[in-house]
């Protein structure tokens, strides 16, 4: 993992520069697409997506949870530690997954307020490009490997409430909190 050449401040701005976009809206569901090239409009969505993360008290966020519709992530596991940099994934892509399957709460900031269990592998292998266009290679475990599964299924229209086991009570937290238990799409 190479030391990011984006400098955010992992701090909250009272007006972010990208809106998140919440359970219901179409464009959480769309395929992201693949980056062909990165240039300093797709630095600038970084940019802008670390400071909307950051913001919103997120520890991961991808482009199609603020509209943008392209396979890039950004995650902060260490949000109080300002000398670990974030990770920026584009491209990414699991080779492989390993560990014990592992119950885990999941939260989001496309359905805020909403905490429930959600089963993923401990462990990933996973492929990408650097904000520099760079290829690289990393096995994660445990909460990093967890949100990089989360995130990542963002880019193929997944939300963590459809891979929920427990329906009553994802609907009861959905409703809750003024969600609708029909936009759910549940993954068996």
């Amino acid at each position: 993992m190479s030391a990011i050449s984006i400098k955010v401040p992992k701090q909250k701005v009272s007006n972010p520069p990208l809106q998140v976009h919440t359970l219901g809206d179409r464009v959480l569901r769309q395929p992201a697409k693949r980056i062909s090239k990165v240039n300093d409009e797709i630095r600038q969505i970084i940019v802008d997506m670390l400071i909307t993360m950051y913001s919103n008290d997120g520890i991961g966020l991808a482009a199609p949870q603020v509209g943008i519709n392209k396979q890039l992530l950004v995650i902060d596991i260490e949000l109080k530690d300002e000398s670990k940099p974030p990770l920026v994934m584009i491209n990414p892509e699991i080779k492989g997954s390993g560990g014990d399957l592992i119950t885990g709460e999941e939260g989001c900031l496309s359905i805020p307020e909403v905490f429930l269990d959600v089963v993923r592998p401990d462990q990933v292998e996973v492929s990408y490009r650097d904000e520099d266009g760079r290829p690289q290679k990393l096995v994660a475990s445990g909460l990093l490997a967890r949100v990089i599964q989360h995130e990542m299924d963002h880019l193929n229209g997944v939300l963590f409430v459809d891979r929920v086991k427990n329906a009553v009570a994802l609907n009861k937290e959905l409703t809750a909190h003024g969600f609708a238990p029909k936009d759910v799409q549940a993954i068996n």
